[in-house]
């Protein structure tokens, strides 16, 4: 029998037909591109684009939009180019057990080139997502630019760029850099909310090593100019570091189960043994008696909090301080904490822009933040000054002032000048502030105070030292204990440490209906948003 039928219209097929041309078709785009490419990458281990998504959602099982979508182009050969599914998978499925949407890149069609349509499935997959009010996951892995396509790449990426800036803050986006992700697209994984990169096989970099050396003539090799170490360590644009394909796409698993799945949810509570008052004795005994000797902040976290699992974020950058997610009582936070055994727990630059960054989202997405102090103030000297430690260091102070969601601060040891605020105080806008007998809290060190107050008498004194010694330890026992503080109202507790996840679960409940609406500015006047120190 025929294939096709006649009418008095024309000819059309029939359906036996036209569900085997279906079928041919998703046949050859799931057979995905170069064979060639495709077997060297499992050979190294490396997923394609389709299992990565098949490892991302619950069961292997998603729903792919776009199966269909073609270029447009003709010139450069273009015309004769078959590049399955343009070079993207994007799909939507449950992560968790609760929906995502996810997009692919896929190095063996045409290298997963940016072009029109590619970049078009790129955005519609976010719009998607943030219009359904689901998270999105990109998996990054592309030569770079379609630069066949001219102009049409070009503005592809603009649509992209503004999708992702206008979902910022509406869904959580994390992004995936499993492989190359070079040229003008390697903004978009940057301007994602975090960026989690394989060891090995992720390289990210707005040219590659062929155009540096052709633009400005410098010589550097892939790996020294846009590796890990480049991203992870120095620019401090890689949140987390994996091992392979496998660890990466578990590891935004992870950050996704403490994220709500948009900012008009509460990040999703999980249910623990772990009792909200426990008693940690350990803590009593962790800060040395020497108020400069280092101890490990990162042992207190993982005292604290449920099961002692706290997933930490930037770990590589900015080392001074600590940024991460753990749960209390089953309820996702975020933690922001000085790490003294780096710098002493300084905030420079770096650290600055790390916890600023942290702090907004958070706050964008509804997740308390606990802080640990133990800081002696913000780093000083030229270098700082004239990298601008003044404008970086603001930031942190505007993230606090305009954060809403519940604000906790542990005072362990240090709280010195501008890191008073900068590691969250009552003045700028904490809920609680809770302190161990421990805590120094005051403008400046007794040190420091002692040698600008007293400078001339301990200059003009018989025995100098003797006089210092004096009135630092005045200084210190007048302002620097905690009970000063607690007098002005400006600690609403001193509590001993092993009580310290007692006391941050009784905010937390307190605190768990605390609202403020958008937009609210205290001194009742209408603003659209504070002009932050970029």
């Amino acid at each position: 029998m025929s294939e096709w039928q006649t009418y008095p219209g024309g000819v059309y097929k029939k359906k036996a037909a036209l569900y085997r041309e279906l079928q041919e078709e998703r046949e050859k785009i799931l057979k995905m591109g170069d064979s060639q490419i495709l077997e060297k990458r499992k050979k190294a281990g490396q997923l394609n684009a389709r299992e990565r998504l098949e490892y991302l959602f619950d069961g292997g099982d998603y729903t792919e939009i776009g199966m269909h979508i073609k270029h447009r182009t003709v010139h450069f050969g273009m015309d004769r180019a078959s590049i399955p599914a343009e070079g993207v998978i994007t799909a939507f499925g449950r992560v968790n057990g609760r929906w995502a949407v996810a997009f692919s890149e896929d190095f063996s069609a045409m290298a997963g080139t940016f072009g029109e349509y590619h970049g078009f499935k790129e955005t519609y997959a976010i719009q998607f997502a943030m219009e359904k009010g689901f998270p999105v996951i990109g998996m990054n892995d592309s030569a770079g630019a379609r630069l066949q396509e001219g102009i049409d790449t070009l503005e592809a990426y603009g649509r992209l760029f503004r999708a992702q800036t206008l979902a910022s803050g509406v869904i959580p986006q994390i992004a995936l850099l499993l492989g190359p992700c070079l040229g003008g697209q390697a903004y978009h994984p940057v301007m994602q909310d975090f960026l989690i990169q394989a060891r090995d096989t992720g390289f990210l970099g707005i040219a590659g090593p062929a155009f540096v050396k052709t633009q400005i003539g410098e010589e550097i090799s892939l790996e020294d100019l846009c590796s890990w170490k480049a991203h992870a360590v120095k620019a401090g644009q890689t949140h987390i570091v994996t091992k392979d394909d496998k660890e990466t796409i578990d590891k935004a698993k992870e950050l996704l189960a403490f994220f709500p799945a948009n900012n008009r949810e509460r990040p999703p509570r999980r249910e623990t043994a772990d009792l909200p008052a426990r008693a940690v004795t350990e803590l009593d005994e962790i800060v040395p008696d020497e108020p400069f000797k280092p101890f490990d902040m990162k042992r207190v976290i993982r005292a604290i909090v449920d099961d002692g699992y706290f997933l930490e974020t930037m770990e590589h950058h900015a080392k001074s301080v600590m940024t991460g997610f753990a749960r209390f009582h089953g309820r996702p936070v975020g933690i922001w904490a000085n790490q003294p055994m780096w710098a002493g727990g300084v905030i420079d630059i770096h650290a600055a822009d790390k916890g600023a960054r942290f702090i907004r989202f958070c706050d964008l997405f509804n997740i308390p933040i606990v802080t640990l102090v133990d800081c002696g103030g913000y780093m000083i000297g030229s270098q700082q000054e004239w990298a601008g430690i003044l404008r970086h260091g603001a930031k942190l102070l505007f993230a606090w002032s305009n954060a809403t969601v519940p604000l906790i601060s542990i005072v362990i040891r240090k709280s010195y000048a501008g890191a008073h605020y900068g590691m969250l105080d009552k003045s700028i806008g904490a809920d609680f502030v809770f302190a161990w007998p421990t805590a120094r809290i005051t403008i400046v060190g007794a040190d420091t105070a002692a040698s600008v107050i007293f400078a001339r008498e301990i200059k003009e004194a018989q025995n100098p030292e003797e006089v210092k010694t004096k009135r630092i330890q005045e200084f210190s026992e007048l302002y620097e204990n905690p009970y000063r503080a607690a007098e002005r109202g400006c600690v609403d507790e001193i509590i001993m440490p092993h009580d310290t996840r007692k006391y941050i679960n009784r905010a937390l409940d307190l605190l768990e209906n605390k609202f403020v609406p958008p937009g609210t500015c205290p001194w009742k006047v209408w603003k659209k948003y504070p002009n932050i120190n970029l």
